[in-house]
C-alpha cells in the first residue's frame, strides 16, 4: 500500500519527562491506525506533534514522502492533517453552519458573506453524511453527542489527508458511535487515513487495521488487529498480565441494609424500588434516556423526586440534600468528575478533604494540618494516586487518577453506601483494573456500591446482580448466574414485555 505519513525517532521533552521518546511509525493510504496505551503514555503528546501543536526535539516527520516541519497547526492543515480533540471546540452562540465554515464563509464582494450560498453548501455537506441537521440551527442547541459528530465533520470539511481522532466517541451513544464507524470506513475507501486514539480496546476491533501501543512516551509496538487478542493489548500496555480486569465475585452473605421504594418523578422516573445487601455491587444498566443517573442524584438530594422512601438498616432516613447524604454516609460519585466531582482549581490535598472538612476541624474552628497531612498522604497510597505533590492542583492529574482521587475523597465519611456513576470513563485499562480492585475491597469490607455504567462487559465482570431500566421504570433485575449482554439488551430496549408474549403464545 501507498505510504502516507511516516514519523521517524520523534521525541518530545517537558520539565522533568521525556513524553514522547524515539517513536517511529508509518500510515498508510486509507488505513486506520488505532493509537493505544495508559494515561501518560505520551500517544497525545504524538499527535499534537504531528498537528503541528507541538515542535518536536528530535526527529522528522515525513508526508507522502516528503520531510514536513509545523511550525502551527495551520501548517499542519494546510499540508493536510487534521486533529480532533475530546474537549469541543465548536462556538455555541454560531450556527451549524458558521461553525463548519468557519473562516472560509463563501463571500461576495466586499467580503460580505453570502449567505444563502453557505446555508445551501452547508445542507449539501451534512446530505453527503445522512446528517440531518438545520445548517442554520446555533450549536448550543445540539446534544452533546451531535456537538461532537459535529465537530469531526468540521474536521472531515477540509478534505484531510490523515484526521487524527482522539477518543472520538466518549459522548456518543451506541447508535452515534454506529454511525461515526460507518462514516469513517466510507471516508476510508475514499483514501481517507486515519490515527484513532481511544481507551476502549472493543473500539480498536471494531475500526481499526493495525494497532498501535505506548507505554511510558515509547512505541511498544504494532500489531495487524486480526492478530492479537484484548488481553495481549493490555499485557503490552501496562507492561504485565492483567490475569482477571475485574477480579473475583464475593457471593454476598450480607442482610439488605440500604432500601429505595416508590421514587417518582414524572419524567424522569417511576415507582423504582430497589435493595442494596452489605458488601454487594448492583449494577444499574439502562439506554439513554432510562433514568438511571437523575435517580441516583434524587437519592442524595441532588434532583427533585414527588415521591418516594429510603431506608437504611431498616430505619427511614430523610436525605433532602447532599448534606443530609453524607451525614447518613451516603456518597455519590458523579459521571462528570470535571464538571461536579472535582474542585479543579483546587490542590489534591484539598480535593481528599472536601466532603470530610468538618471532621478535620478543631473546636476552635481552625483545620489540623497535621491530621490532614497524614490523613491525605495515607490516601494517596492505598489509591495509588500518582502524583509529585498533593499541593499540585488536581486538574493537573491523568484522568486514571482524577477518578482514583474521585472515590478517595468519599472515604473520610466512612461510607456505607456509594453510588458510582460511570466508574471508569476516560479512564485507561490499568487504572480501570486499580478501580475495580478498590471497589471489590470496600465491598469486601461491607460497604454497599450501585455501580451505574453504560459498559455491559464492566456490569457483567463486577457485579452480584444487575437491574435494568428503560424510559425510567425497572424492566429486569438478573443474578449473576443470568448475566448475558443479550437479555440485558433485551430488557434495556424495553422488549421484554414482548419477549414474554412470544414465549407465552409461541
Amino acid at each position: 500500500m501507498e505510504e502516507v505519513l511516516r514519523a521517524e525517532h520523534l521525541s518530545k521533552r517537558f520539565p522533568g519527562v521525556l513524553a514522547v521518546d524515539d517513536v517511529s511509525f508509518s500510515l498508510d493510504r486509507g488505513e486506520i491506525l488505532a493509537l493505544v496505551g495508559e494515561n501518560g503514555a505520551g500517544k497525545s503528546t504524538l499527535s499534537l506533534m504531528l498537528s503541528g501543536i507541538h515542535k518536536p526535539d528530535a526527529g522528522t516527520i515525513f508526508l507522502e514522502g516528503k520531510p514536513v516541519v509545523f511550525n502551527a497547526p495551520v501548517d499542519a492543515i494546510h499540508a493536510g492533517i487534521a486533529i480532533v480533540f475530546q474537549e469541543l471546540s465548536l462556538v455555541g452562540s454560531l450556527s451549524v453552519a458558521e461553525n463548519i465554515f468557519a473562516n472560509r464563509q463563501p463571500a461576495g464582494p466586499g467580503g460580505i458573506i453570502r449567505w444563502d450560498e453557505l446555508h445551501r453548501q452547508t445542507s449539501e455537506f451534512l446530505r453527503r453524511f445522512n446528517l440531518h441537521l438545520n445548517p442554520r440551527q446555533l450549536v448550543k442547541q445540539l446534544s452533546m453527542g451531535q456537538q461532537q459528530i459535529l465537530e469531526i465533520l468540521k474536521a472531515i470539511s477540509i478534505n484531510p489527508k490523515v484526521l487524527i481522532l482522539d477518543e472520538p466517541t466518549s459522548s456518543l451513544t451506541e447508535s452515534e458511535a454506529n454511525y461515526l464507524f460507518e462514516n469513517i470506513r466510507k471516508l476510508q475507501k475514499q483514501g481517507m487515513s486515519f490515527i484513532y486514539i481511544t481507551h476502549k480496546l472493543s473500539e480498536v476491533f471494531q475500526i481499526a487495521d493495525r494497532v498501535m501501543v505506548m507505554r511510558d512516551g515509547k512505541h511498544v509496538g504494532t500489531r495487524q488487529v486480526s492478530e492479537v487478542t484484548e488481553n495481549d493489548l493490555i499485557a503490552m500496555m501496562v507492561g504485565r498480565q492483567i490475569t482477571s480486569l475485574y477480579g473475583d465475585a464475593e457471593k454476598s452473605r450480607g442482610e439488605e441494609y440500604f432500601r429505595v421504594e416508590g421514587f417518582t418523578q414524572p419524567g424522569a422516573f417511576e415507582d423504582v424500588s430497589f435493595g442494596v445487601r452489605r458488601g454487594e455491587i448492583l449494577g444499574f444498566f439502562g439506554l439513554i434516556g432510562a433514568g438511571r443517573s437523575e435517580l441516583a442524584r434524587a437519592i442524595i438530594g441532588m434532583y427533585p423526586r414527588q415521591s418516594g422512601r429510603i431506608f437504611l438498616e431498616e430505619q427511614e432516613i430523610t436525605i433532602r440534600n447532599p448534606r443530609d447524604a453524607i451525614r447518613h454516609g451516603i456518597a455519590y460519585l458523579t459521571e462528570d468528575r470535571k464538571g461536579d466531582g472535582l474542585f479543579l482549581s483546587m490542590s489534591i490535598r484539598e480535593n481528599l478533604i472536601a466532603p470530610s472538612l468538618p471532621s478535620f476541624t478543631t473546636p476552635q474552628g481552625l483545620l489540623d494540618f497535621r491530621r490532614v497531612e497524614t490523613f491525605t498522604e495515607n490516601l494517596t497510597q492505598a489509591f495509588a494516586i500518582v502524583t509529585p505533590s498533593l499541593t499540585k492542583k488536581v486538574s493537573n492529574l491523568s484522568g486514571g487518577n482524577q477518578q482514583k482521587c474521585l472515590i478517595a475523597m468519599w472515604m473520610g465519611i466512612n461510607p456505607r453506601v456509594i453510588l458510582f456513576d460511570e466508574p471508569t470513563r476516560g479512564v485507561d485499562v490499568g487504572a480501570r483494573a486499580e478501580i475495580y480492585h478498590k471497589l471489590r475491597e470496600l465491598a469486601h469490607t461491607g460497604v454497599g456500591i450501585v455501580m451505574i455504567s453504560s459498559d455491559l462487559p464492566e456490569l457483567i465482570g463486577m457485579c452480584d446482580r444487575i437491574i435494568v431500566m428503560h424510559q425510567g421504570r425497572i424492566t429486569g433485575e438478573l443474578a449473576r448466574g443470568e448475566f448475558s449482554e443479550e437479555r440485558i439488551m433485551t430488557f434495556a430496549a424495553g422488549l421484554h414485555s414482548q419477549v414474554s408474549l412470544e414465549v407465552n403464545h409461541g
